[in-house]
């Protein structure tokens, strides 16, 4: 780290757990794939039906959501909260639209989604995070939600894992707008790279999440995990992306590497 780089002020610090998880393409799309299946099942899903933006094309949100991430994991503070605050203003004008606002247990849900999955993606593919660590995750996205003016954040992780459970056997229902979401996933995805998806999602997702959508186990799936380490140590990551992803995703994708 330079100098001019110690001089300034960031979000998240360098060398943070958090900037780990969010830096590491696979990571990501593990979170997204955990994440693309709990928020199918959630109640206040029809906001997304409103905008139109996640039917239409599921990928693109992704990216989106991706790129506003980023921007907050790994720009300086003062740039990090302008996009916090950017967001805010994105779903004021939707509820405005709309004429009602968002529930707040609905931001909450998608809070507690990411520290979830951003968790379970990075232990399913690295290691178990620390008690330390877990507790600097999930204090970045209470920061995030306070300046989006999300009201009752749990304070602490501890607190967070109750609230978690709580909202898991609350807020989810397998709907039209659920099973709508899953045929735009295969359709984007092409009939085998959605059978991963779901097989992917099952080791992923918390038993609610399971439960209500009946996703596939796969045993050999859960045995190349830990083959796809020894590809990625060998160089051969791009090769595997290439076979696993679409193609015109492919550049998008492997750009998600900070």
């Amino acid at each position: 780290m330079t100098t001019s780089d110690q001089s300034i002020k960031y979000f998240v610090e360098p060398g943070s757990i958090v900037r780990q998880i969010w830096g590491d393409a696979d990571v990501i799309l593990l979170v997204f794939a955990g994440s693309a299946a709990e928020f199918a099942l959630n109640r206040a899903v029809d906001w997304l039906f409103y905008t139109g933006k996640l039917p239409a094309d599921p990928i693109a949100r992704l990216f989106s959501t991706v790129r506003y991430a980023q921007d907050i994991v790994f720009q300086p503070d003062d740039k990090a909260r302008q996009t916090v605050a950017r967001m805010g203003a994105i779903h004021s004008g939707v509820e405005q639209k709309r004429g009602h606002q968002i529930p707040d247990w609905a931001y909450r849900d998608v809070l507690y989604m990411l520290i979830g999955y951003s968790e379970r993606a990075y232990e399913t593919l690295h290691r178990p995070l620390t008690n330390p660590e877990r507790e600097e995750l999930f204090a970045t996205f209470r920061e995030v939600g306070t300046g989006m003016h999300v009201p009752n954040l749990p304070a602490t992780y501890a607190d967070w894992k109750i609230d978690r459970e709580a909202h898991l056997n609350r807020d989810l229902v397998r709907s039209e707008f659920t099973d709508k979401l899953f045929q735009r996933y295969r359709e984007q995805l092409g009939g085998w790279r959605y059978e991963l998806l779901r097989q992917v999602q099952r080791m992923i997702v918390p038993n609610q999440v399971n439960k209500l959508l009946n996703l596939p186990q796969s045993w050999l799936l859960l045995h190349t995990l830990g083959l796809y380490g020894v590809f990625t140590r060998l160089g051969l990551r791009p090769v595997i992306q290439r076979i696993l992803l679409p193609t015109e995703y492919l550049g998008q994708i492997q750009g998600l590497d900070k």
